[in-house]
């Protein structure tokens, strides 16, 4: 476990123009009802896990069913992509600062893919991570997006894999305009323990099949946190986000480790949470 005064994650900008990461909003720039947000610690929770990630420019895609175009801000004319783009300007800037043995080798800013209707989009960000963490990129957690175009989910090793951060789109509509705005979040990255998602760690289940299985623990556990809270008229809401967030508050900030002298054991869960 890296210490606290180690960034899990550095954020590099290649384009001067994109926004920098921001910490993603647990009430979703406040799409969320305002029952989830106080009571829902499980969707807020989701929701402000990671980081926003912004286009560097306002953009506009169509898709005619075969071919892409696009525009991006200050322009007036459709641009056909074919196969790939780069950002207006970022050639040039990229051989004036990288090394004069990387001159000429700027990543592009879009690709067609082979596949009908897709692109991939890079963030004009680089990220690196600390040692054993990864990132998840995907679309923003109950945030609701535009429309016109769903996110493919991936897992980049960013400890070892120091690269432009993308993500690739698929488009859900042709001959309409599908546009993504700077100033509004398309997609999320969120920091994963690479043992979160080992072969290990997912090949280690157990199902109980049955409920003549349950041992008196399981059932002690399921008294507990569903039906003691519910033969109480007077409960309290959000008993499960007031536990969750004491033992937030409680955990060590080095180790991750619970002080188990501060903490006390979560007693209800209602049904409405």
């Amino acid at each position: 476990m890296h210490r606290s005064d180690t960034p899990t994650i550095c954020f590099y900008r290649l384009i001067e123009q994109a926004r920098l990461p921001q910490r993603a909003d647990r009430s979703a720039a406040g799409t969320l009802p305002t029952r989830a947000y106080r009571y829902c610690e499980a969707v807020t929770t989701a929701t402000g896990h990671g980081w926003w990630v912004f286009p560097p420019t306002d953009l506009q895609f169509l898709w005619d069913g075969h071919d892409i175009f696009w525009q991006c801000t200050g322009g007036s004319d459709w641009l056909p992509l074919m196969p790939a783009a780069q950002f207006p300007n970022f050639s040039a800037r990229f051989d004036a600062t990288a090394p004069e043995s990387l001159a000429g080798c700027s990543p592009p800013f879009l690709t067609a893919l082979p596949e009908p209707g897709t692109l991939q989009i890079r963030t004009g960000l680089i990220a690196r991570t600390a040692l054993d963490w990864s990132l998840l990129i995907r679309a923003p957690a109950n945030l609701p997006s535009p429309g016109g175009y769903a996110l493919y989910e991936g897992i980049i090793e960013t400890d070892r894999w120091f690269g432009p951060l993308f993500t690739n789109l698929r488009f859900t509509r042709s001959h309409i305009p599908v546009r993504l705005r700077e100033d509004f979040p398309f997609a999320q990255v969120q920091p994963l323990p690479r043992i979160a998602y080992s072969e290990a760690t997912l090949n280690t289940t157990a199902n109980i099949t049955d409920m003549a299985q349950f041992t008196a623990s399981d059932w002690a556990d399921y008294q507990t946190t569903i039906a003691a809270p519910n033969e109480d008229p007077d409960r309290a809401f959000g008993a499960y986000a007031v536990g969750a967030r004491r033992r937030g508050r409680n955990r060590c900030p080095v180790t991750g480790e619970v002080r188990a002298a501060r903490v006390e054991p979560v007693r209800s869960l209602v049904l409405s949470d």
